[in-house]
C-alpha cells in the first residue's frame, strides 16, 4: 500500500494581492511556507517583491526548521508604455501566476511561456 501524505496548497487572488503592500505579500508567503504548505498566487510578484522575497528568506533559513523557498512564475508579459508611463515609475511588465512552495516539497519539472508542471510532495527529497 502506498503511503501518502497531504500537502497543502493556498490560492491568492489577485484582488486581495493588489491590496497588500510588498512586506505584507512577502509575510503572507514566508509564513504559509514556513508550516508547509505550496502558495500560489494568481497574480505574481514584481520583480522588485521577488527579490525582497529572496533577500528575506536568505535571512531565516535554518539547517534544522527552514530550508528556503522553490519559487517559479511564468515569463512576464511585456506591455508598451510610454514615455509618459515611463517617467511616472509604471513598468512594461505585469506580473504572472507564481507558485511558491517549501524547498523540499516542490519542484519544477518543464515551464514554458504558457504551461508548469511540477512535483509536489511532502517528502520530496527525503
Amino acid at each position: 500500500m502506498i503511503n501518502v501524505q497531504e500537502v497543502r496548497m493556498d490560492i491568492v487572488s489577485k484582488t486581495r494581492l493588489s491590496s497588500m503592500t510588498a512586506m505584507e505579500k512577502i509575510r503572507l508567503i514566508l509564513d504559509s511556507v514556513h508550516t508547509g504548505k505550496i502558495i500560489v498566487l494568481e497574480w505574481g510578484l514584481t520583480p522588485e517583491e521577488e527579490a525582497k522575497l529572496i533577500e528575506v528568506t536568505m535571512s531565516e533559513i535554518t539547517h534544522d526548521d527552514f530550508i528556503g523557498i522553490e519559487i517559479e512564475s511564468y515569463p512576464y508579459q511585456h506591455k508598451n508604455v510610454g514615455l509618459i508611463g515611463k517617467l511616472l515609475g509604471k513598468s512594461g511588465s505585469q506580473p504572472r501566476l507564481t507558485v511558491i512552495g517549501p524547498a523540499n516539497q516542490l519542484k519544477t519539472i518543464k515551464k514554458d511561456n504558457d504551461f508548469m508542471s511540477a512535483i509536489v510532495s511532502s517528502n520530496l527529497f527525503e
